[in-house]
């Protein structure tokens, strides 16, 4: 396992897509073996998820839209979706 730390580059796997279903109106993960209805937060996140940003820039463009925004609950976040093999890193 890797160590996840503020430095760590987070993506979506191969074959995991972030999308925005009008009918339910929230967002989910589509993926080959399945969908997954991520809460507000763990999309938020995930819509951040470039391959590019680290989480402490991650955490930066949060604090822009919202308030209370903590490294440790990205990290945290992260960290369970890495298990669920939803994301990867880079």
């Amino acid at each position: 396992m890797t160590t996840l730390e503020p430095g760590s580059v987070p993506r979506l796997r191969r074959g995991v897509r972030l999308s925005y279903d009008q009918t339910r109106a929230t967002h989910v993960l589509l993926f080959p073996e399945g969908v997954l209805v991520p809460n507000p937060t763990a999309a938020a996140v995930l819509s951040l998820c470039d391959g590019v940003e680290d989480v402490a820039g991650i955490a930066s463009a949060l604090r822009k839209r919202y308030t209370g925004v903590r490294e440790e609950e990205i990290l945290d976040v992260l960290s369970r979706l890495g298990d669920r093999r939803i994301v990867e890193w880079t």
